[in-house]
Order: structure tokens, then sequence, then C-alpha cells
């Protein structure tokens, strides 16, 4: 799968490795699973937070696209009867709102040549090639790193032992688990969004079947499996903390969008004041009474005289 054109990616890969390897060498044992198992971890997060400003750009359009659900079932009403014109419509009102129905692809696209580097930088350690900048003694510290028994650069097939494989396929099974409920709360969420969208069933089926591509990991190195539990999990955290803090858009009658709260977060959950710690309310205002002037006896009016 070594593509050579990608030789410079490949490179900076494992130039990352060496450099976050090295520093966590500095305490701890470099030819551990651990020190390993953290290298990817890191890599994985550093890589996230890189591409987190795509992340944001496929939410908001995810938004906007929300926001614009009561226009777009009427569009459909409308033109029920004429698919090409609908999809003409549809795409008009997308693009004058700057929304765009790809933007969901731009992270995995943005992820994928970090994955086929993974992929290639683990190939080369399992066949003993100091490659791509690496130093032999690197390959060796990788090749012989042990994460819960079973060795960094091993696949389930070419595992030796029975507990090497069940460990393996522990990670796949966490993989393939991690991978259903990233795409079950995309499309939970997408579904709320538009209940009438004709591509529902086929999401549907999407997140049923999306697990099932997990166990082709089964051909993957022991690494790269825990580089896609990682980002997995990251993925969950990060689309959780976005769906809390904007919530699906109300309508009203009119089909105007309604503001939502937010969903208190966990850590505002934590710092909420007890009863005691809040401050008493303010006193209510004292009204104003306005003293009317009382009449004066005709006698002790200024220039009256007594009769």
């Amino acid at each position: 799968m070594e593509l050579s054109w990608l030789n410079w990616l490949y490179t900076a890969v494992a130039q990352v490795i060496t450099w976050i390897h090295s520093a966590y060498s500095t305490f701890l044992d470099p030819n551990s699973g651990l020190t390993w198992a953290l290298t990817i971890i890191t890599l994985t997060i550093l890589m996230r937070i890189l591409i987190f400003p795509l992340f944001l750009k496929q939410m908001r359009s995810s938004r906007k696209m929300q926001e614009l659900a009561p226009k777009v079932q009427e569009i459909r009403k409308r033109y029920k009867n004429d698919k090409q014109r609908m999809n003409q419509e549809v795409m008009a009102l997308y693009q004058g709102a700057g929304a765009n129905p790809l933007g969901g692809c731009l992270p995995v696209v943005a992820q994928f040549p970090i994955f086929i580097s993974m992929f290639t930088v683990l190939r080369a350690i399992a066949a003993d090639e100091a490659k791509f900048g690496m130093s032999q003694e690197l390959v060796d510290s990788a090749k012989h790193a042990l994460i819960l028994g079973a060795p960094l650069p091993a696949t389930f097939f070419e595992a030796p032992t029975a507990m090497e494989k069940v460990v393996i396929g522990v990670f796949v099974a966490i993989s393939s688990l991690t991978t259903f409920l990233t795409v079950r709360q995309s499309v939970t969420r997408s579904m709320a969004q538009m209940p009438d969208n004709p591509m529902a069933q086929q999401q549907k089926i999407l997140m049923y079947i999306s697990p099932l591509f997990a166990f082709f990991s089964l051909n993957f190195p022991l690494g790269l499996i825990l580089y896609w539990v990682t980002t997995n999990l990251w993925t969950l955290g990060q689309q959780h903390w976005f769906y809390s803090r904007h919530p699906m858009p109300e309508y009203d009658a009119k089909g105007n969008v309604i503001p939502v709260q937010p969903k208190q977060g966990l850590i505002a959950k934590i710092r909420k004041t007890t009863p005691e710690e809040q401050a008493p309310p303010a006193p209510p205002e004292p009204k104003i009474i306005r003293q009317q002037p009382s009449r004066q006896p005709r006698s002790k009016r200024t220039g009256s005289k007594k009769s």
C-alpha cells in the first residue's frame, strides 16, 4: 500500500513519531508497550487538534442545514413530482446560505492520508526496515514493544500465539463498537433535523453496516487499531461537546428559528454553586409614594380675608 508520491508524508509522520517517542523515553522505558501506546495516542490527538478547524466548519455547515430544514421540506413538497428541479432548488438554497452538504467529509478526507502513513510506517517496522528517516534502534524498539502481551506491529492473522490473537481481537471489537457509536451519534442527529429525509433508510443501514468495516482491521497492525480506537473516542467526545452546546433548533408556526438554550456542560455542573453559596436575592425597591399637598382652608390661603 506504499505510494511513492506520499514518501514525504510517510517521512513526516515517522519523524513526529520519533520526536514523541523520544520525549516519553526521558521518563519511561523506551522499549515498553506503554511508551509506544502513549506515542500513538499522542500522535492521534495532535492530528485531531490539527484538523479541529475542519470539524468546526463541518458542524457549522450542518447547523445551517438544520436551520434550512423547513424550507427544504417545503421545496420537496412543491417539486415532489420533479426530482431534478427539486434537487436544483435545494442545492441553490444551500449555496445561498453557505451550507455544504458534503462538509461532513472534510475531517475524514483529512484523516485518510495520516491513516495511510501510519499503516505504511508500521508495516515498515514489522518488516524490520529502517525507512522514512527512522533509525534501526527505533525500529527494533517498536518491533519488540508489547501492548498487553501483543507486539505493536502484529496483525491478527500473523500473531503466532492465541493470547496475542485475543488481545488484537479485543482491540478490533472495541474499534467496531466505537465506530458504530460515532456513526449512530451523527445519524441520529441528522434524522432528528430532517425527519422526512429520503436518505433516512440508507443512513440507518449505514449505521448498522459501518461496524462490520472495522473487522477489516484484522489485517491491520495493532498500533494502527489503537490509532483508530483513539480517533473514534475523540470523535465521540468532540461531537457530544458540539451537540450539547448547539442543540437542535426549534421553529415557530411560520417556520422561523426559535433560539434554544444549550445544555449545561459537565464542568459547569461540577462548579455549580450550592444554595448557601448563592448570593441572596436583592431586596425589593421601596415604593415611591407621591405626597399630595393638602388643601388649605380659605382663611389661610395667601391674600384671603376672613369674612
